[in-house]
């Protein structure tokens, strides 16, 4: 490629860059949802370096205490800060949700371009998204949490093997909506003319697949990515709420939530702090992915 071709190409993707861009500032709820998202993670990732409290320290003398100078949110039945554990709950969470989503979307991706691209597999693959689209979901992950909730805590520790298996759990059982995303972007790509000149010329799958494929299906895998982690959140909230989450000493929203469902009518702030932080993240996240749909619709975008 000569370097006044580089220099073309180069302007087109700034171009498209800014209509993107341009389309997306026009969608003021996505914009507000980024600006909450963002003030979200700023709190619950550099909060703890401004509020030096342990989440999980518990002093039996100040609890059930109200809002003050030295608790701001006030205390839960055991004397822990519920400032420190809200911020401590929201990374919890909020990590949970990330990494599920990245699974699911990795399986999701995988299946749909293979079902997309290689006919012989379409069939196969399709009829076992429509199997795991049939399942019952919430029952299914009951079962799976009670059955290797035990295992995983003895041989990998109780965080670190419920985390791996709540992450598990979700991704394995939310990739099918990607999956079924992907492949009709796949199959709509390989009739376009560069897809069927790569052909023409010899180039290998593997390669077509990664060159040609992947970045051209990359704009629907974000807006799905978005609403993954929305899903992600409250799937894990559920899970936590349900007891069958996190143990205790180990906060999440959804383990604030079922520590203090007991109390509800005697102190109905520890129930209403984390549902509106789990409320304010799933609909700023349905937001953005929103704004970023109509962003990358060249459809919408010219309007």
């Amino acid at each position: 490629m000569t370097d006044a071709a580089a220099q073309v190409m180069l302007v087109k993707h700034s171009s498209q860059a800014r209509d993107v861009w341009r389309q997306f500032r026009s969608h003021r709820g996505a914009l507000a949802g980024m600006l909450i998202l963002g003030l979200i993670l700023l709190a619950v990732v550099a909060g703890p370096w401004l509020w030096h409290v342990d989440p999980t320290e518990i002093a039996m003398r100040v609890r059930n205490k109200g809002p003050s100078l030295a608790h701001p949110l006030g205390t839960d039945q055991l004397g822990r800060d519920m400032l420190a554990r809200l911020m401590a709950g929201g990374r919890v969470s909020l990590t949970v949700g990330l990494t599920a989503m990245l699974l699911s979307l990795c399986l999701g991706t995988l299946v749909g371009v293979c079902a997309g691209f290689f006919r012989g597999l379409d069939g196969l693959l399709m009829r076992l998204t429509d199997l795991f689209l049939a399942l019952p979901l919430l029952p299914l992950l009951l079962v799976m949490s009670m059955l290797f909730r035990e295992t995983l805590a003895r041989l990998l520790g109780a965080e670190t093997g419920i985390f791996l298996l709540i992450v598990s759990v979700i991704g394995l059982t939310s990739w099918m909506h990607a999956a079924r995303l992907v492949r009709g972007e796949v199959l709509t790509l390989k009739e376009r003319e560069f897809v069927l000149a790569a052909q023409s010329i010899g180039t290998r799958r593997g390669k077509m697949i990664l060159r040609h494929i992947l970045p051209n299906v990359l704009s629907p895998i974000l807006v799905s990515a978005t609403l993954g982690v929305a899903s992600a959140i409250i799937t894990e909230s559920s899970l936590s709420f349900l007891g069958l989450g996190f143990p205790p000493d180990f906060p999440t929203w959804g383990r604030l939530l079922y520590d203090a469902i007991d109390q509800i009518q005697l102190h109905p702030m520890r129930v209403i702090l984390p549902g509106i932080a789990i409320s304010l993240t799933v609909l700023s996240v349905n937001y953005v992915g929103d704004g970023l749909r109509d962003a990358m619709d060249p459809r919408i975008r010219g309007r």
